[in-house]
């Protein structure tokens, strides 16, 4: 099934993203990474201007809340994944399974069968395993509350935005999409920097060369999933469950960029959600 491929690339770039934004968040600042990292998303779909016209009001209202839902989703999780280890961001944000499955069903009708009502338990399984770790003395990944919170909300947010894709697909192409809430979500990014006055370093982040590799990420990965959510056959309940795949790379990439502690403990807990995918796919 093709879409079953895309919606893997996209969980496979997803994953890579979160090392990639823990790079640059080293170098820029949060708002500066997400300001500069849109406009060069936007800059990179714009050839695709051609092909955007021709939709309804409503339907452009309807792509400004999605692009509020990431908006939102993304100041939450940049904020977060700057005060916690990457790979405990990676597992936490596989909660998202749980909003978008039940979105999935409750929004869109789409009926959870025994087996994906199975890999939602193992999922859950997975994330209460990471959290009834007791980590050795120095070996601690406790971070405040507030960004543990912060990192949930962007789960609940990038549910709903996931939701959204697959009703919005069915009205529209996938560049008509992409073009559209990345401009709106820059024109976001770009009114919450002057309501709040906050100071740009407009040089030091687009030679940033994280956040160039993060806006080409985001682009490919999106116009996947984007072409995923067109396919009549594709699914947003199992789609979501894919979606987690990138759980692997984003622990894998703690530990080998990062230096992260408990990697074998969260291979545990991200190997049973991983069983949770392949049950409900199967």
């Amino acid at each position: 099934m093709a879409w079953v491929l895309l919606v893997l690339l996209y969980g496979l770039l997803k994953g890579g993203r979160e090392i990639v934004k823990k790079k640059a968040l080293t170098v820029s600042t949060v708002m500066e990474v997400l300001v500069v990292y849109t406009a060069l998303s936007f800059v990179m779909v714009i050839p695709d201007i051609p092909q955007v016209g021709g939709l309804k009001w409503d339907q452009y209202l309807w792509i400004a809340a999605k692009a509020l839902c990431v908006f939102t989703a993304w100041m939450c999780s940049f904020r977060a994944i700057k005060k916690m280890p990457v790979s405990l961001y990676g597992i936490i944000d596989l909660s998202r399974v749980i909003f978008s499955t039940l979105l999935g069903a409750f929004v869109l009708g789409e009926v959870l069968r025994a087996g994906q009502v199975a890999g939602l338990i193992l999922v859950c399984t997975g994330l209460f395993m990471l959290k009834q770790r007791k980590a050795a003395p120095g070996q601690s990944d406790a971070v405040p509350a507030k960004f543990v919170l912060m990192a949930l909300a962007s789960c609940l947010f990038n549910g709903l935005s996931g939701t959204m894709d697959k009703v919005l697909m069915k009205e529209m192409t996938s560049a008509q999409l992409q073009f559209w809430y990345t401009l709106f979500m820059l024109l976001m990014y770009l009114i919450y920097v002057a309501a709040t006055r906050t100071k740009i370093n407009w040089k030091g982040a687009v030679c940033n060369k994280w956040v160039w590799l993060l806006a080409l990420m985001f682009v490919i990965g999106d116009r996947a999933l984007f072409m995923a959510n067109g396919m009549p056959e594709s699914r947003v309940t199992v789609m979501t469950l894919i979606k987690q795949s990138g759980c692997l790379v984003t622990i894998i990439g703690g530990k080998l960029v990062f230096g992260e502690k408990n990697i074998r403990y969260k291979l545990i807990c991200a190997a049973v959600v991983v069983a949770g995918i392949v049950v409900a796919v199967i």
